[in-house]
């Protein structure tokens, strides 16, 4: 998988899953930074590393976001004979979010 490609998935997931299970923590997390509450959106001006590079941003030298988690699907698996390898579902995964106030434009 090329970066741009990385990149894309990455907006893609946060824009398109409707979970609002970190949004407490999102909101907390950046008010313990000093970034009012009405200031902060997730999926809007809070994203991952690499989706704000896919939409030309660039999180600042030293910055610290925040760790949510969030579910990785799994596809279901099969050998040549067509049996089941491994189950389809979902595995957790720790993703860190920043908020845009801690990114610039790519020059």
């Amino acid at each position: 998988m090329t970066t741009i490609e990385i990149q894309q998935e990455a907006l893609s997931r946060a824009r398109g899953n409707l979970s609002t299970s970190n949004y407490a923590a999102i909101i907390a997390g950046f008010m313990d930074k000093g970034i009012a509450p009405d200031d902060i959106t997730p999926r809007v001006n809070v994203l991952t590393f690499h989706a704000w590079k896919a939409i030309g941003r660039v999180v600042k030298k030293g910055e610290k976001g925040i760790k949510v988690t969030t579910w990785i699907p799994i596809n279901e698996k099969r050998d040549a004979a067509g049996k089941v390898t491994r189950k389809g579902g979902a595995r957790p995964r720790t993703a860190t979010v920043f908020h845009i106030s801690q990114t610039k434009p790519i020059d």
